[in-house]
């Protein structure tokens, strides 16, 4: 798993790019991005797949925030990434990443 921030100069925005490799999807066929910037829907923000089997996405946020997500597989198991930037507590799962202030 990893993360890649790329602050834009030209607006408060920052450009997040998100990897899992094949050994952490597993298998999976799909896998989404799913976080408080889309209102956790588990669907809106499919991750594209490599012809390798690992899955990324990237999308802009707005700077100076802070935002939670977790990425779900198609067969809905969700997942941690081990390289946020800190976890927060949730009341439907034992830990919810946190990606903070982009």
């Amino acid at each position: 798993m990893s993360i890649t921030k790329n602050f834009l100069k030209s607006r408060a925005a920052c450009k997040v790019k998100f990897s899992l490799s094949p050994d952490e999807v597993q298998g999976a066929a799909e896998v989404f991005l799913v976080g408080d910037f889309n209102d956790w829907s588990d669907t809106s923000h499919p991750m594209k797949k490599q012809k390798d089997g690992s899955f990324n996405l990237e999308i802009e946020l707005p700077q100076g925030q802070d935002y939670k997500f977790r990425y779900r597989t198609g067969d809905n198991i969700w997942l941690n990434d081990a390289n946020a930037d800190a976890y927060v507590p949730c009341a439907y799962a034992s830990a919810d990443n946190f990606l903070v202030k982009v």
